[in-house]
């Protein structure tokens, strides 16, 4: 599956419906960055999922890896010696600090708030429309 069939992009696409102007996916930030690293002593820019700028407006899809231990995904250790699953909770702290304290609003839209079937959200674009929406009410 591609990413653009994922659940994230989804999601994304109904905020663009909602919000009646397509989001930048993926969007990166100077201010928002990593751990430093030796080969990038400034830290990765961090992608944030979706980015509205003329509504100075941010999206996170976090799916089930942001709440709960995840075998797969945190196996591994990062640069700065701390597992995955650590730094994904570091970074999504970072997110929720910093970007409200660039003047941009915070939207955190969990995967769980979505009826799923075999791990996907069981797409009823009605029922999903009104899920997203109060997000930004």
């Amino acid at each position: 599956m591609s990413r653009s069939h994922s659940d994230e992009h989804y999601v994304l696409d109904l905020c663009d419906e909602i919000l009646g102007v397509v989001g930048r996916r993926q969007a990166r930030f100077d201010w928002l960055r990593g751990d430093p690293s030796p080969t990038r002593p400034r830290g990765t820019a961090l992608p944030v999922d979706g980015h509205w700028p003329d509504l100075r407006l941010v999206v996170e899809f976090q799916e089930e890896q942001h709440t709960q231990p995840s075998p797969f995904f945190d196996r591994r250790h990062t640069v700065s010696g701390m597992g995955r699953g650590e730094q994904r909770r570091r970074y999504d702290q970072r997110k929720r600090t910093l970007i409200p304290q660039h003047g941009l609003r915070l939207a955190v839209i969990e995967k769980s708030e979505f009826v799923s079937r075999s791990r996907k959200i069981d797409r009823d674009r009605a029922r999903d429309l009104e899920t997203v929406r109060r997000h930004f009410a």
